[in-house]
């Protein structure tokens, strides 16, 4: 089992080095962006909330 395994990660690690570097596509880089923005607007919001509604 574990021979197994061994032979699957050279095998992935010699994909890995064969592969070529792909930049991240403008669009990818607004998405990522986005992303981020609203998940950190939502926390904020969250927090907001938490402290309005729920105080201890």
């Amino acid at each position: 089992m574990k021979e197994q395994q061994a032979v699957q990660e050279a095998k992935l690690a010699e994909e890995l080095q064969r592969m070529e570097y792909e930049p991240l596509l403008p669009v990818e880089k607004k998405l990522i962006a986005w992303s981020i923005a609203l998940g950190l607007t939502l926390i904020g919001i969250l927090v907001w909330i938490s402290y309005t509604f729920f105080e201890v």
